[in-house]
């Protein structure tokens, strides 16, 4: 009877923390405890025609951040684009117009969905940039919604998608009544990073403006 005891205690020791913590509690916590991560995305612009979801763009690429504010961002089709920060900086690299606009990151990130993927240190900041709110579980995910404290933020609300304490998929709604959705997977949660591999080159020939 004891070890039948000791062994259900085990057990239940042995369940992750995300199965029973809501999902605002599981996306904090990946802020808190992952600090870099890479993986692949899909991500999908949609309209509404005749009060119906269409697909209207889709792009492919890959992602590998280090908090707090370094990222690259590469879509890969169907054009190829780099969204690159090294901290300070925020670089857009289009390579069929080979143009590269500089921003600093700061103006660039505020209440973005970047900013809550990759620019927050921890979940003081998150909380100081978003408030939250559970939605429940759709399509196999346990969502949340963050919505911009910032009034001018160019999007209205932001909802993750958690599956196991990582988010999956992310619906992005905007200021104008359109939304796009990312899907998020292969995360690798805190692979070695070197710092150096965030700072950008900026490719020969290539038109640079500053904003």
């Amino acid at each position: 009877m004891m070890a039948k005891l000791v062994a259900g205690a085990f057990a239940l020791a042995m369940i992750p923390a995300w199965a029973s913590a809501t999902a605002v509690d599981q996306f904090k916590s990946f802020v808190t405890n992952n600090k870099s991560a890479k993986g692949e995305f899909t991500q999908q612009q949609v309209k509404m025609v005749d009060g119906n979801p269409k697909i209207s763009k889709t792009a492919t690429g890959n992602f590998v951040f280090a908090r707090p504010g370094k990222f690259i961002w590469s879509y890969v089709k169907p054009y190829e684009q780099v969204l690159q920060a090294d901290g300070d900086k925020l670089y857009i690299y289009d390579k069929d117009l080979n143009q590269v606009t500089i921003r600093p990151l700061g103006n660039s990130l505020g209440s973005s969905p970047a900013a809550i993927l990759f620019g927050s240190a921890g979940s003081a900041d998150l909380d100081k940039n978003f408030n939250f709110k559970e939605i429940g579980t759709k399509q196999g995910l346990e969502w949340l919604e963050a919505t911009p404290k910032a009034k001018d933020s160019q999007f209205e609300t932001i909802g993750i998608g958690m599956k196991d304490g990582v988010p999956v998929a992310l619906e992005l709604h905007d200021n104008f009544g359109q939304f796009s959705t990312l899907t998020l997977k292969n995360l690798e949660k805190n692979p070695a990073l070197k710092p150096e591999q965030f700072k950008f080159v900026v490719p020969a020939g290539a038109d640079v403006f500053r904003q």
